[in-house]
Protein backbone atom coordinates (compact mmCIF):
# COMPACT_ATOMS: atom_id res chain seq x y z
CA UNK A 1 0.00 0.00 0.00
CA UNK A 2 1.05 3.70 -0.86
CA UNK A 3 1.24 6.17 1.51
CA UNK A 4 -0.52 9.24 0.73
CA UNK A 5 1.64 12.19 1.58
CA UNK A 6 -0.67 15.29 1.87
CA UNK A 7 -2.95 13.61 4.41
CA UNK A 8 -1.27 10.29 5.82
CA UNK A 9 -3.70 8.08 4.52
CA UNK A 10 -2.55 4.03 3.81
CA UNK A 11 -4.25 4.90 0.12
CA UNK A 12 -5.10 1.07 -1.95
CA UNK A 13 -3.71 0.50 -4.64
CA UNK A 14 -4.79 1.82 -8.11
CA UNK A 15 -6.75 -0.80 -9.73
CA UNK A 16 -8.76 -1.49 -6.00
CA UNK A 17 -9.45 2.82 -6.14
CA UNK A 18 -10.11 2.68 -9.86
CA UNK A 19 -13.30 -0.04 -8.85
CA UNK A 20 -14.06 2.27 -5.90
CA UNK A 21 -14.43 5.22 -8.59
CA UNK A 22 -16.44 2.92 -11.06
CA UNK A 23 -18.88 1.52 -8.64
CA UNK A 24 -19.90 5.26 -6.82
CA UNK A 25 -19.90 6.73 -10.34
CA UNK A 26 -22.29 3.95 -11.22
CA UNK A 27 -24.26 4.57 -8.22
CA UNK A 28 -24.57 8.37 -8.92
CA UNK A 29 -25.63 7.76 -12.50
CA UNK A 30 -22.58 10.10 -13.59
CA UNK A 31 -20.87 9.65 -17.07
CA UNK A 32 -17.26 9.52 -16.81
CA UNK A 33 -17.27 13.34 -18.78
CA UNK A 34 -19.61 14.50 -15.94
CA UNK A 35 -17.36 13.28 -13.23
CA UNK A 36 -14.30 14.11 -14.61
CA UNK A 37 -15.68 18.33 -15.56
CA UNK A 38 -13.91 20.58 -15.08
CA UNK A 39 -10.84 19.80 -13.97
CA UNK A 40 -9.92 16.58 -15.57
CA UNK A 41 -10.87 14.60 -19.04
CA UNK A 42 -13.49 11.74 -19.62
CA UNK A 43 -10.08 9.80 -20.99
CA UNK A 44 -8.43 10.39 -17.48
CA UNK A 45 -11.15 9.01 -15.03
CA UNK A 46 -11.33 5.95 -18.17
CA UNK A 47 -7.80 5.18 -17.33
CA UNK A 48 -8.27 5.65 -13.54
CA UNK A 49 -11.13 3.24 -13.49
CA UNK A 50 -8.60 1.32 -15.30
CA UNK A 51 -6.51 0.73 -12.82
CA UNK A 52 -3.74 2.03 -14.87
CA UNK A 53 -2.64 5.39 -12.72
CA UNK A 54 -2.80 6.67 -9.38
CA UNK A 55 -4.96 9.67 -8.54
CA UNK A 56 -3.26 12.30 -6.89
CA UNK A 57 -4.59 14.13 -4.24
CA UNK A 58 -5.94 17.26 -5.76
CA UNK A 59 -7.68 14.36 -8.46
CA UNK A 60 -9.28 12.53 -5.13
CA UNK A 61 -10.46 15.94 -3.52
CA UNK A 62 -12.00 16.40 -6.93
CA UNK A 63 -13.31 13.17 -7.49
CA UNK A 64 -14.99 12.65 -3.64
CA UNK A 65 -16.54 15.65 -4.16
CA UNK A 66 -18.23 15.25 -7.05
CA UNK A 67 -19.11 10.99 -5.58
CA UNK A 68 -20.59 12.57 -2.57
CA UNK A 69 -17.64 11.20 -0.08
CA UNK A 70 -14.63 12.05 1.72
CA UNK A 71 -10.75 11.22 0.58
CA UNK A 72 -10.37 8.73 2.75
CA UNK A 73 -12.95 6.80 1.65
CA UNK A 74 -11.84 7.11 -1.90
CA UNK A 75 -8.60 6.25 -0.59
CA UNK A 76 -9.23 3.11 1.39
CA UNK A 77 -12.44 1.92 1.03
CA UNK A 78 -12.94 2.87 5.06
CA UNK A 79 -15.84 5.16 5.98
CA UNK A 80 -14.17 8.11 8.24
CA UNK A 81 -16.28 7.40 10.99
CA UNK A 82 -14.98 3.93 11.84
CA UNK A 83 -11.24 6.01 12.63
CA UNK A 84 -13.23 9.00 14.48
CA UNK A 85 -15.13 6.22 16.50
CA UNK A 86 -11.78 4.52 17.49
CA UNK A 87 -10.24 7.60 18.54
CA UNK A 88 -13.23 7.75 20.95
CA UNK A 89 -12.41 5.10 22.69
CA UNK A 90 -8.92 5.57 22.78
CA UNK A 91 -10.07 8.75 24.62
CA UNK A 92 -12.70 6.43 26.77
CA UNK A 93 -9.20 3.76 27.53
CA UNK A 94 -7.37 6.80 28.69
CA UNK A 95 -9.57 7.94 30.82
CA UNK A 96 -9.80 4.49 32.42
CA UNK A 97 -6.18 4.74 32.61
CA UNK A 98 -5.99 8.28 34.35
CA UNK A 99 -8.76 7.31 37.09
CA UNK A 100 -8.97 3.66 37.56
CA UNK A 101 -6.43 0.69 37.45
CA UNK A 102 -3.76 -0.22 34.30
CA UNK A 103 -5.15 -3.66 34.19
CA UNK A 104 -8.60 -2.05 33.20
CA UNK A 105 -7.44 0.35 30.53
CA UNK A 106 -5.06 -2.66 29.06
CA UNK A 107 -7.88 -4.30 28.19
CA UNK A 108 -9.76 -1.87 26.34
CA UNK A 109 -6.38 -0.76 24.64
CA UNK A 110 -5.81 -4.20 23.70
CA UNK A 111 -9.00 -4.37 21.72
CA UNK A 112 -8.77 -1.21 20.30
CA UNK A 113 -5.31 -2.09 18.90
CA UNK A 114 -6.81 -5.36 17.36
CA UNK A 115 -9.54 -3.56 15.80
CA UNK A 116 -7.04 -0.62 14.36
CA UNK A 117 -5.02 -2.93 12.82
CA UNK A 118 -8.20 -5.23 11.14
CA UNK A 119 -8.73 -1.57 9.52
CA UNK A 120 -5.12 -0.61 8.70
CA UNK A 121 -5.32 2.16 10.54
CA UNK A 122 -1.69 2.55 11.58
CA UNK A 123 -1.92 5.91 13.69
CA UNK A 124 -4.78 4.91 15.60
CA UNK A 125 -2.89 1.30 16.36
CA UNK A 126 0.07 3.11 17.38
CA UNK A 127 -1.90 5.54 19.70
CA UNK A 128 -3.53 1.73 21.13
CA UNK A 129 0.26 0.57 21.98
CA UNK A 130 1.09 3.65 23.65
CA UNK A 131 -1.26 3.16 25.57
CA UNK A 132 -0.55 -0.42 26.49
CA UNK A 133 3.26 0.97 26.86
CA UNK A 134 1.66 3.29 29.74
CA UNK A 135 -0.32 0.28 31.44
CA UNK A 136 2.71 -2.09 31.57
CA UNK A 137 4.70 1.12 32.94
CA UNK A 138 2.50 1.55 35.93
CA UNK A 139 2.05 -2.10 36.57
CA UNK A 140 5.61 -2.57 36.58
CA UNK A 141 6.22 -4.62 33.48
CA UNK A 142 9.15 -2.87 32.28
CA UNK A 143 10.21 -5.29 29.15
CA UNK A 144 6.55 -5.33 28.05
CA UNK A 145 6.34 -1.75 28.03
CA UNK A 146 9.55 -0.99 26.15
CA UNK A 147 8.17 -3.49 23.27
CA UNK A 148 4.66 -1.62 23.01
CA UNK A 149 6.55 1.97 22.86
CA UNK A 150 8.80 0.18 20.17
CA UNK A 151 6.50 -1.41 18.25
CA UNK A 152 4.38 2.12 18.41
CA UNK A 153 7.21 4.31 17.36
CA UNK A 154 7.74 1.30 13.97
CA UNK A 155 4.50 1.80 13.43
CA UNK A 156 5.33 5.60 12.70
CA UNK A 157 8.66 5.06 11.51
CA UNK A 158 7.45 7.46 7.96
CA UNK A 159 5.77 10.22 10.09
CA UNK A 160 7.90 13.08 11.39
CA UNK A 161 9.72 13.15 14.36
CA UNK A 162 7.29 14.90 16.60
CA UNK A 163 4.91 12.44 16.42
CA UNK A 164 6.96 9.66 17.43
CA UNK A 165 8.24 11.46 20.43
CA UNK A 166 5.20 10.26 22.55
CA UNK A 167 6.70 6.55 22.28
CA UNK A 168 9.92 7.65 22.04
CA UNK A 169 9.40 9.02 25.43
CA UNK A 170 7.71 6.10 26.85
CA UNK A 171 10.79 3.56 25.85
CA UNK A 172 13.17 6.06 27.43
CA UNK A 173 11.26 5.89 30.80
CA UNK A 174 10.92 2.37 30.63
CA UNK A 175 14.79 1.93 30.60
CA UNK A 176 14.54 4.60 33.40
CA UNK A 177 12.63 2.48 35.72
CA UNK A 178 14.42 -0.59 34.69
CA UNK A 179 17.80 1.19 35.90
CA UNK A 180 19.43 2.11 32.67
CA UNK A 181 19.76 5.96 33.01
CA UNK A 182 22.77 6.26 30.35
CA UNK A 183 20.44 4.78 27.41
CA UNK A 184 17.48 6.85 28.88
CA UNK A 185 19.72 9.95 28.35
CA UNK A 186 20.92 8.69 25.02
CA UNK A 187 17.46 8.26 23.82
CA UNK A 188 15.94 11.59 24.79
CA UNK A 189 19.21 13.51 23.67
CA UNK A 190 19.54 11.84 20.33
CA UNK A 191 15.66 12.74 19.71
CA UNK A 192 16.39 16.56 20.68
CA UNK A 193 19.59 16.57 18.54
CA UNK A 194 17.79 15.65 15.62
CA UNK A 195 14.83 17.69 16.65
CA UNK A 196 16.38 20.84 16.33
CA UNK A 197 18.80 20.29 13.50
CA UNK A 198 16.06 19.47 11.43
CA UNK A 199 14.39 22.47 12.04
CA UNK A 200 11.36 21.04 13.33
CA UNK A 201 11.28 22.61 16.73
CA UNK A 202 7.93 21.74 18.06
CA UNK A 203 6.77 23.04 21.45
CA UNK A 204 4.73 20.25 22.17
CA UNK A 205 7.62 17.45 21.78
CA UNK A 206 10.45 19.36 22.70
CA UNK A 207 8.74 19.96 26.33
CA UNK A 208 8.17 16.36 26.57
CA UNK A 209 11.73 15.68 26.06
CA UNK A 210 13.05 17.93 28.25
CA UNK A 211 11.36 17.10 31.00
CA UNK A 212 11.56 13.22 30.62
CA UNK A 213 15.36 13.84 30.43
CA UNK A 214 15.51 15.89 33.79
CA UNK A 215 15.17 12.34 36.43
CA UNK A 216 17.70 10.55 34.31
CA UNK A 217 20.13 13.57 34.98
CA UNK A 218 19.07 14.15 38.53
CA UNK A 219 19.67 10.39 39.21
CA UNK A 220 23.44 10.15 37.44
CA UNK A 221 24.14 13.27 39.70
CA UNK A 222 24.21 15.64 36.15
CA UNK A 223 22.15 18.23 37.94
CA UNK A 224 23.68 21.44 35.64
CA UNK A 225 22.44 19.43 33.01
CA UNK A 226 18.94 19.16 34.53
CA UNK A 227 18.88 22.47 35.44
CA UNK A 228 19.58 23.69 31.96
CA UNK A 229 16.61 21.53 30.85
CA UNK A 230 14.17 22.44 33.49
CA UNK A 231 14.83 25.90 32.23
CA UNK A 232 14.50 25.12 28.36
CA UNK A 233 11.39 23.59 29.72
CA UNK A 234 9.87 26.34 31.60
CA UNK A 235 10.65 28.51 28.28
CA UNK A 236 8.92 26.14 26.46
CA UNK A 237 5.48 26.04 28.56
CA UNK A 238 3.68 29.46 27.30
CA UNK A 239 3.71 27.84 23.79
CA UNK A 240 2.07 24.41 24.92
CA UNK A 241 -1.78 24.34 25.11
CA UNK A 242 -2.03 20.98 26.65
CA UNK A 243 -2.29 21.35 30.40
CA UNK A 244 -1.03 17.64 30.57
CA UNK A 245 2.09 18.33 29.26
CA UNK A 246 2.41 21.42 31.12
CA UNK A 247 1.70 19.90 34.34
CA UNK A 248 4.51 17.40 34.39
CA UNK A 249 6.98 20.07 33.12
CA UNK A 250 6.38 21.63 36.87
CA UNK A 251 6.46 18.37 38.38
CA UNK A 252 9.90 17.81 36.74
CA UNK A 253 11.41 21.20 37.08
CA UNK A 254 10.58 21.09 41.54
CA UNK A 255 13.11 18.45 41.32
CA UNK A 256 16.08 21.01 39.93
CA UNK A 257 14.48 23.47 42.52
CA UNK A 258 14.86 21.00 45.61
CA UNK A 259 18.86 20.52 44.16
CA UNK A 260 19.32 24.00 44.46
CA UNK A 261 17.95 24.36 47.82
CA UNK A 262 14.81 25.93 46.90
CA UNK A 263 12.38 24.62 48.64
CA UNK A 264 9.70 27.45 48.55
CA UNK A 265 9.76 27.14 44.62
CA UNK A 266 9.61 23.39 44.15
CA UNK A 267 6.37 23.37 46.31
CA UNK A 268 4.53 26.51 44.33
CA UNK A 269 5.74 24.27 41.33
CA UNK A 270 4.36 21.00 42.09
CA UNK A 271 1.05 22.99 43.38
CA UNK A 272 0.75 24.02 40.06
CA UNK A 273 1.55 20.86 38.80
CA UNK A 274 -1.58 19.34 41.22
CA UNK A 275 -4.29 21.89 40.29
CA UNK A 276 -3.87 20.71 36.62
CA UNK A 277 -3.77 17.11 37.53
CA UNK A 278 -7.00 18.41 39.86
CA UNK A 279 -8.74 19.53 36.64
CA UNK A 280 -7.38 16.62 34.30
CA UNK A 281 -8.67 14.08 36.92
CA UNK A 282 -5.57 12.16 36.38
CA UNK A 283 -4.80 9.83 39.09
CA UNK A 284 -1.38 8.38 38.77
CA UNK A 285 -0.02 11.58 38.22
CA UNK A 286 -1.71 13.15 40.55
CA UNK A 287 -0.27 10.84 43.61
CA UNK A 288 3.12 11.76 41.77
CA UNK A 289 2.78 14.90 42.88
CA UNK A 290 2.40 13.97 46.24
CA UNK A 291 5.11 11.63 46.30
CA UNK A 292 7.59 14.84 45.22
CA UNK A 293 5.94 16.92 47.94
CA UNK A 294 6.83 14.50 50.37
CA UNK A 295 10.65 14.69 49.14
CA UNK A 296 10.20 18.40 49.62
CA UNK A 297 8.67 18.29 52.83
CA UNK A 298 11.58 15.65 53.18
CA UNK A 299 14.44 17.91 52.25
CA UNK A 300 12.97 21.01 54.52
CA UNK A 301 13.12 18.62 57.68
CA UNK A 302 9.01 18.09 57.98
CA UNK A 303 8.83 14.64 58.44
CA UNK A 304 5.53 14.30 59.58
CA UNK A 305 4.10 16.63 56.51
CA UNK A 306 6.35 14.30 54.28
CA UNK A 307 4.97 11.03 55.73
CA UNK A 308 0.98 12.42 55.10
CA UNK A 309 2.28 13.25 51.79
CA UNK A 310 3.58 9.58 50.84
CA UNK A 311 1.13 7.91 52.66
CA UNK A 312 -1.36 9.47 50.52
CA UNK A 313 0.59 9.14 47.53
CA UNK A 314 1.30 5.82 48.14
CA UNK A 315 -2.60 4.65 49.26
CA UNK A 316 -3.30 6.42 45.74
CA UNK A 317 -0.95 4.20 43.73
CA UNK A 318 -1.86 1.35 45.68
CA UNK A 319 -5.35 1.68 45.03
CA UNK A 320 -4.81 2.18 41.08
CA UNK A 321 -2.63 -0.92 41.56
CA UNK A 322 0.62 1.05 40.19
CA UNK A 323 2.69 -1.67 41.23
CA UNK A 324 6.27 -0.61 40.62
CA UNK A 325 5.32 2.81 41.74
CA UNK A 326 3.57 1.90 44.79
CA UNK A 327 6.71 0.48 45.93
CA UNK A 328 9.40 3.06 45.17
CA UNK A 329 7.27 5.89 47.40
CA UNK A 330 7.55 2.71 50.19
CA UNK A 331 11.13 3.03 49.87
CA UNK A 332 10.82 6.83 50.57
CA UNK A 333 8.30 6.43 53.48
CA UNK A 334 10.36 3.78 54.93
CA UNK A 335 13.45 6.57 54.96
CA UNK A 336 10.85 9.17 56.04
CA UNK A 337 9.71 6.64 59.26
CA UNK A 338 13.24 5.92 60.17
CA UNK A 339 14.38 9.31 60.33
CA UNK A 340 10.87 10.28 62.77
CA UNK A 341 12.24 7.04 65.07
CA UNK A 342 9.58 4.18 63.75
CA UNK A 343 12.33 1.96 62.89
CA UNK A 344 10.19 -1.00 62.89
CA UNK A 345 7.71 0.15 60.84
CA UNK A 346 9.98 1.03 58.25
CA UNK A 347 12.01 -2.24 57.85
CA UNK A 348 8.34 -4.28 57.89
CA UNK A 349 7.70 -2.14 54.84
CA UNK A 350 11.45 -2.87 53.34
CA UNK A 351 11.97 -6.22 53.20
CA UNK A 352 9.10 -7.96 51.11
CA UNK A 353 10.11 -4.90 48.56
CA UNK A 354 13.48 -6.85 47.90
CA UNK A 355 11.44 -9.79 46.45
CA UNK A 356 11.96 -10.23 42.42
CA UNK A 357 8.40 -9.42 41.79
CA UNK A 358 8.96 -5.93 44.09
CA UNK A 359 11.92 -4.34 43.20
CA UNK A 360 15.72 -5.65 41.51
CA UNK A 361 18.42 -5.10 38.84
CA UNK A 362 15.92 -5.27 36.39
CA UNK A 363 12.77 -3.35 38.07
CA UNK A 364 13.50 0.14 39.81
CA UNK A 365 17.27 -1.17 40.52
CA UNK A 366 17.63 3.08 41.60
CA UNK A 367 14.93 2.20 44.43
CA UNK A 368 15.97 -1.43 45.27
CA UNK A 369 19.16 -0.15 45.94
CA UNK A 370 17.83 2.76 48.14
CA UNK A 371 15.72 -0.25 50.04
CA UNK A 372 19.05 -2.14 50.82
CA UNK A 373 20.86 1.22 52.04
CA UNK A 374 17.98 2.31 54.42
CA UNK A 375 18.18 -1.23 55.73
CA UNK A 376 21.73 -1.34 56.65
CA UNK A 377 21.86 2.03 58.05
CA UNK A 378 19.25 0.27 60.13
CA UNK A 379 21.55 -2.76 61.06
CA UNK A 380 24.35 -0.74 61.67
CA UNK A 381 22.22 1.10 64.22
CA UNK A 382 21.26 -1.53 65.74
CA UNK A 383 25.21 -2.98 65.99
CA UNK A 384 24.94 -5.53 63.17
CA UNK A 385 27.55 -4.63 61.31
CA UNK A 386 28.09 -7.32 59.45
CA UNK A 387 24.20 -7.41 57.84
CA UNK A 388 24.92 -3.73 57.62
CA UNK A 389 27.91 -4.05 55.04
CA UNK A 390 25.82 -7.31 53.36
CA UNK A 391 23.13 -4.40 52.43
CA UNK A 392 25.44 -1.75 51.39
CA UNK A 393 27.64 -3.94 49.39
CA UNK A 394 23.91 -5.08 47.11
CA UNK A 395 23.00 -1.64 47.13
CA UNK A 396 26.47 -0.39 45.72
CA UNK A 397 26.17 -3.64 43.33
CA UNK A 398 22.94 -2.50 42.03
CA UNK A 399 23.58 1.03 41.97
CA UNK A 400 27.01 0.61 40.06
CA UNK A 401 25.24 -0.48 36.62
CA UNK A 402 22.66 2.56 36.66
CA UNK A 403 25.49 5.03 37.24
CA UNK A 404 23.13 7.20 39.96
CA UNK A 405 25.79 9.27 40.82
CA UNK A 406 24.67 11.13 43.58
CA UNK A 407 23.43 7.97 45.38
CA UNK A 408 26.68 6.03 44.87
CA UNK A 409 28.79 8.69 46.23
CA UNK A 410 26.54 8.52 49.50
CA UNK A 411 26.57 4.87 49.65
CA UNK A 412 30.31 4.60 49.46
CA UNK A 413 31.13 7.29 52.34
CA UNK A 414 28.40 4.67 54.26
CA UNK A 415 30.19 1.57 53.15
CA UNK A 416 34.32 3.55 53.74
CA UNK A 417 32.79 4.71 57.48
CA UNK A 418 31.88 0.88 58.88
CA UNK A 419 35.17 -0.65 57.16
CA UNK A 420 36.72 1.75 59.20
CA UNK A 421 35.02 1.87 62.39
CA UNK A 422 35.31 -2.34 62.16
CA UNK A 423 39.38 -1.39 61.73
CA UNK A 424 39.60 -2.66 57.91
CA UNK A 425 41.48 1.14 56.63
CA UNK A 426 42.86 -0.26 53.54
CA UNK A 427 39.37 -1.29 52.41
CA UNK A 428 37.57 1.85 53.80
CA UNK A 429 39.87 3.99 51.85
CA UNK A 430 38.85 2.22 48.55
CA UNK A 431 35.39 2.69 49.14
CA UNK A 432 36.08 6.38 49.86
CA UNK A 433 38.51 6.58 46.54
CA UNK A 434 35.13 5.19 44.77
CA UNK A 435 33.23 7.44 46.01
CA UNK A 436 34.74 10.60 45.13
CA UNK A 437 35.35 9.16 41.62
CA UNK A 438 31.04 9.27 41.19
CA UNK A 439 31.32 12.58 42.92
CA UNK A 440 34.39 14.30 41.33
CA UNK A 441 32.36 15.77 37.74
CA UNK A 442 28.89 14.58 37.76
CA UNK A 443 27.86 13.09 34.89
CA UNK A 444 30.60 13.76 32.80
CA UNK A 445 32.02 10.01 32.75
CA UNK A 446 28.88 8.61 30.97
CA UNK A 447 27.25 11.56 29.34
CA UNK A 448 28.41 12.79 26.07
CA UNK A 449 28.01 16.30 24.50
CA UNK A 450 24.91 18.46 25.90
CA UNK A 451 22.02 18.32 23.03
CA UNK A 452 22.03 21.28 20.97
CA UNK A 453 19.43 24.02 21.99
CA UNK A 454 16.47 24.99 20.04
CA UNK A 455 16.68 28.66 18.73
CA UNK A 456 14.63 30.58 21.07
CA UNK A 457 15.04 31.59 24.77
CA UNK A 458 11.56 32.64 25.34
CA UNK A 459 10.91 34.18 22.01
CA UNK A 460 9.08 32.63 19.18
CA UNK A 461 9.94 29.51 17.81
Amino acid sequence: MAENSTHGIRADEPADIGRRVLRLRTEKGLTQRQLAEPAYTAAYVSTLEAGRVRPSENALRHLAERLGTTVEELATGRPPHLATGLRMRLTDARRTLATGAAQDAAEQFRALHDEAAGLALGTERSAALRGLGDCALETGDLVEARDHFAAAEQLLADEPLPRRVPALRGRATAHLLAGELRYACYLLETAVDELNASGMHDPDALLLLYTASIAPYMDMGAHARAAHAAELALALAPKVDDPALVAGMHRGVARTLIAEGRIAEADASLAKAQELYLQLHIRTELAHCHWMRGYVRAQDGDLKGAESELRTARDMLASKRAALFTVQVEVELADVLRRRGKTGEAERLLRPLLSPSALGAERGAVHAGGAHRLLGLIAEERGETETAEEHYCSALSLLERTGAAGDLADLCRLLGDLLRRTGRTEAALDAYRTGLGHRAAPGTTTLGPAPTEPPFRGGAL
